[in-house]
């Protein structure tokens, strides 16, 4: 048996992205050579950020779930509680976890959310 892993790569957000708490944002990736066995896979979406060559994944408090992989794109709201940083990620999980370029997160305000959310 042929274990298949899908690895798509995400599209966007694009590296230097910047995203505004409460508000709707969108993460696409390319499902161009999804094979048919992965077809009816549901994803995990998470956030993190690069710090101390780690991701810093917020495990607890997805960004999306249960998301069908072929879609190639999930919605979402921003969170509102999150600390202004230039470093944030999002990984696509699926049966593989994939990240995107390194974006901003701000305040709706401009500025940096109230609290950490991490």
């Amino acid at each position: 048996i042929e274990l298949i892993v899908y690895s798509p790569t995400i599209t966007s957000p694009k590296a230097g992205a910047i995203w505004t708490a409460n508000t709707t944002e969108t993460v696409k990736w390319d499902v161009s050579d999804i094979p048919a066995e992965k077809e009816n896979s549901t994803g995990l979406l998470l956030l993190g950020y690069l710090e101390n060559n780690s991701e810093n994944l917020d495990i607890a408090h997805p960004l999306a779930t249960d998301f069908p992989i072929k879609s190639g794109t999930v919605n979402f709201t921003v969170p509102a509680n999150l600390a202004k940083r230039d470093d944030y990620i999002v990984v696509l999980f699926g049966d593989s976890g994939n990240k995107s370029p390194s974006f901003t997160i701000k305040g709706g305000n401009g500025n940096a959310a109230s609290t950490a959310w991490f």
